[in-house]
């Protein structure tokens, strides 16, 4: 039982849809054309309910003798038991804060994609043990980009929990998930992931989680246009440290004193953002591509990507907020503005003020 595909006893079927290709395991329902979310969802047995329901305990100090039935409840505060409502089999024990995301609305991340979910191809989706581990895995249509690389090879997958133990997370992946096993290869194998705890916001920052992957609709002329043109303008390695260096400054004094040449008076931790940013500029894999190494886009790409994959957060909730609409957010519209300046100007856009 390695893959831990979900059996429903009641309809009889196991939970897991495959598109053409039948898995390893033999289980679950192949179908021949690609389905909407509302058919995977139904394919794969993921059409179910949780609910979270109070806890309570039995006082056994005063029960009544002869009936079982009578003894007196104590109810377990702040804690509650995620049950499947099709089953009624408790998937899980959590707390007050945590708030129940239904598949369905799980899947509503895809849709969120492109209108509707329109050119998505759903390949594989279903239950683990009792229905309280979720994946999907899917293909986006071919005008998707992820910045300026083409991921149409690649898996989007997305996999929740009901058992209080585990975050929703949406990554790319090469691997088509079919079971436990395949899924947790996909989640050692994945990059541009995003983790949403389960409280009242995660509806809402999972509809917002494509943009936080970089994932967009079509881009327009314009931007394109403009990315092409960043991936051919060329920029030294200074001219990319003194762009880093004013993109994180934190204030106008900080500019003031790299224009005046104190940089005994720069913090620290400042200095060690750059560092670290400029760092990232210069060696890691994704820089190291025709289209960014050396490139204004290359230059774009260090920060937005720092922030990404090299910034540490206290949490993933804080992570969010800061990529979605804080410091993150921030500093990336400040490195889009130079560098739109830079590839029109030269270096004379890049100027401590």
């Amino acid at each position: 039982m390695a893959h831990q595909i979900n059996f429903n006893q009641k309809t009889g079927k196991n939970s897991f849809m495959s598109v053409k290709e039948k898995a390893w395991h033999g289980l679950g329902q192949i179908i021949d054309r690609y389905p909407t979310s509302s058919e995977a969802i139904e394919q794969a047995g993921l059409d179910y309910i949780v609910e979270k329901r109070p806890l309570f305990t039995f006082d056994t100090n005063n029960f009544i003798w002869g009936n079982p039935e009578a003894i007196p409840e104590i109810d377990v505060p702040n804690f509650f038991a995620t049950v499947r409502a099709d089953t009624e089999q408790v998937l899980g024990v959590v707390g007050n804060d945590y708030e129940v995301v239904q598949n369905r609305d799980a899947f509503s991340f895809f849709d969120e994609i492109v209108d509707g979910g329109d050119g998505i191809l759903y390949e594989t989706a279903g239950a683990l043990g009792n229905g309280e581990r979720v994946f999907i895995t899917a293909k986006l249509p071919d005008y998707i980009r992820v910045g300026i690389q083409d991921w149409i090879e690649q898996y989007l997958f997305l996999t929740t929990t009901h058992d209080g133990l585990g975050s929703i997370t949406a990554a790319f992946t090469p691997v088509r998930i079919v079971c436990n096993n395949t899924l947790n290869a996909a989640l050692n194998n994945h990059s541009g992931a995003v983790k949403i705890r389960h409280t009242a916001s995660a509806a809402e920052r999972l509809k917002q989680a494509h943009t936080l992957m970089g994932i967009s609709k079509l881009l327009s002329g314009e931007m394109e246009g403009l990315f092409n043109q960043w991936a051919k303008v060329r920029i030294t390695d200074d001219e990319v440290k003194k762009l880093i260096q004013i993109t994180m400054a934190p204030n106008q004094v900080v500019l003031k004193n790299l224009a005046e040449g104190k940089l005994d008076l720069l913090s620290t931790h400042y200095t060690n953002i750059v560092d670290n940013v400029y760092e990232y500029a210069l060696g890691s894999q994704t820089q190291q591509m025709e289209t960014t190494a050396g490139t204004v886009f290359g230059a774009y790409n260090s920060v937005t990507g720092y922030f990404q994959n090299v910034r540490s957060f206290k949490s993933d909730e804080a992570k969010f907020k800061s990529i979605m609409d804080g410091t993150a957010r921030q500093r990336a519209q400040t490195a889009f503005n130079l560098c739109r300046s830079f590839a029109a100007h030269g270096s004379e856009a890049l100027i401590y003020n």
